[in-house]
C-alpha cells in the first residue's frame, strides 16, 4: 500500500473540504482546512520526503472567477516538483499537455469522459492518443445510490448512470496508466471508509488504484489494507495533522518503506 499525498486546491488556496459540500454556484463548500501555505510548499516537501504518484485537483470550474488563481497554484506546484505529482480539474483533451509539459506525471480525468451521463469512448479514445496510456489516470470518484456506486462528475455535483463493476474497470484498464476512486460521501469527513467500495476495487487489482475517503485514524487504515487485500493505494487529506487533522503526518512517513520506481521514490505503509 502506498501513500498518495494530496494537494487540494480550491478558491486559489490549498485546502480540505467536505466533498459532497463541493458546489460551482457562489464557489461554495464546507472546509475542514485552508492553508497559509501556497501549493508549491507542499510540492516541495513531497519531493523532499520522495513521495510520487500524488496528485493535484483543481476543485474550480473552468467558468469561475477563481479558476485562473487555481490554475497558477497547480502549475507552481507542478514546477516545484517536476514527474512527481499527477494533476486534475478541467482536463480535456485539448488542455492536456498544458499540464504535462507544466511538469506532471500524469493527467487526471473525469468529467470530459464520462460526459452527459455515458463514457463517451470517442473522448477516451482522443485522449489516450493524445498525451498517451502512460500519462493518464481515470478518476472513478463516486456517490452511493440505490445500493451501487455511481461515478460523478462536475465536482462531485453529477450523477452518471455508469456504477462502478468489475467489467468496468476490466473496460477502462486498457486506456489508462491507474485509477483514482475518491468515495464522496465520506472525502473529508475521516468518520471511516466505504468498506464495500474498498472490497470491491481490492478484489479487482489489475492496474494500480488510489482510494482516498473517510481514513480518519490508523485503525481506519489497517481496515483499507486487509479489505483491499493490499492492492490499493490511498490518499489521505484532511485527517493528517499537516491538514489540521489528527493523524501524525510523520508516523505515516515513518511507518512506510521506500521503493524506487521510475526516478522517485514511493513510500509503503507497513502496517
Amino acid at each position: 500500500m502506498e501513500f498518495r499525498p494530496c494537494i487540494d486546491i480550491h478558491n486559489g488556496k490549498v485546502k480540505q473540504i467536505v466533498g459532497g459540500s463541493l458546489k460551482d454556484e457562489g464557489n461554495m463548500a464546507d472546509e475542514n482546512f485552508v492553508s497559509g501555505q501556497d501549493a508549491a510548499f507542499y510540492a516541495e516537501l513531497y519531493k523532499k520526503e520522495g513521495f510520487c504518484g500524488g496528485h493535484i485537483i483543481l476543485l474550480n470550474a473552468r467558468d469561475s472567477e477563481y479558476y485562473e488563481a487555481t490554475k497558477k497554484q497547480a502549475v507552481s506546484a507542478l514546477q516545484a516538483y517536476p514527474g512527481g505529482l499527477q494533476v486534475g480539474g478541467g482536463i480535456t483533451a485539448e488542455n492536456a499537455e498544458e499540464f504535462l509539459a507544466a511538469g506532471a506525471s500524469h493527467v487526471i480525468v473525469t468529467s470530459y469522459v464520462f460526459c452527459d451521463g455515458q463514457i463517451q469512448m470517442d473522448r477516451l479514445k482522443k485522449l489516450r492518443d493524445t498525451v498517451g496510456k502512460e500519462h493518464l489516470v481515470l478518476d472513478l470518484s463516486c456517490r452511493k445510490k440505490d445500493g451501487k456506486y455511481y461515478i460523478v462528475t462536475d465536482r462531485w455535483q453529477r450523477f452518471t448512470e455508469q456504477s462502478i463493476t468489475e467489467d468496468l474497470l476490466e473496460q477502462l484498464a486498457g486506456y489508462c496508466d491507474e485509477f483514482l476512486v475518491h468515495a464522496v460521501d465520506v472525502e473529508g469527513k475521516a468518520s471511516g471508509i466505504e468498506e464495500e467500495l474498498v472490497r470491491l476495487l481490492g478484489s479487482w487489482g489489475k492496474i494500480p488504484v488510489t482510494y482516498a475517503g473517510g481514513v480518519g485514524d490508523f485503525e481506519d487504515l489497517a481496515r483499507l489494507k486487509k479489505l483491499g487485500k493490499n492492492m490499493l493505494n490511498v490518499t489521505i487529506g484532511s485527517a493528517l495533522d499537516l491538514f489540521g487533522g489528527t493523524m501524525a503526518y510523520e508516523k505515516v512517513k515513518n511507518s512506510a518503506g521506500n521503493e524506487k520506481v521510475k526516478k522517485y521514490k514511493c513510500w509503503r505503509i507497513g502496517l
